[in-house]
């Protein structure tokens, strides 16, 4: 099964503004990665892929501040386009930390500078 995993590559969809849209983003102590799908009748298709590494000041952020970098990398990455879609979009994340944002009175300056783009503000 795993030997498998490694020899079949995802089959890449093209884009189409009126399916529903999943941005899908992580984090790791070293690099930012996010990917772009979409949802049809049979079921969820990656659109396209991005990566980086992160900055050398990048590597001292907090993990849960390297999540939402992660995300407001993405959305600028991707803004073409999430601006074309006929309707919303998901953003996808795997870490949970990031709910405090949307609560929280106190944010660092780099939290309070992502803040307006993500939407929390």
């Amino acid at each position: 099964m795993l030997k498998e995993a490694f020899t079949t590559a995802p089959i890449l969809s093209h884009f189409n503004p009126s399916l529903p849209t999943i941005l899908e983003t992580d984090a790791s102590d070293y690099a930012l990665g996010s990917s772009l799908s979409q949802v049809n009748d049979s079921g969820n298709y990656p659109i396209a892929f991005d990566s980086h590494k992160l900055l050398p000041a990048e590597l001292n952020y907090e993990i849960h501040d390297k999540e939402l970098l992660g995300i407001v990398c993405a959305l600028k990455f991707w803004r073409a386009f999430l601006l074309s879609l006929s309707d919303s979009f998901e953003v996808w994340t795997d870490h949970s930390s990031l709910q405090y944002f949307r609560s929280s009175n106190v944010l660092t300056r780099h939290q309070a500078h992502w803040a307006e783009p993500v939407g929390l503000q």
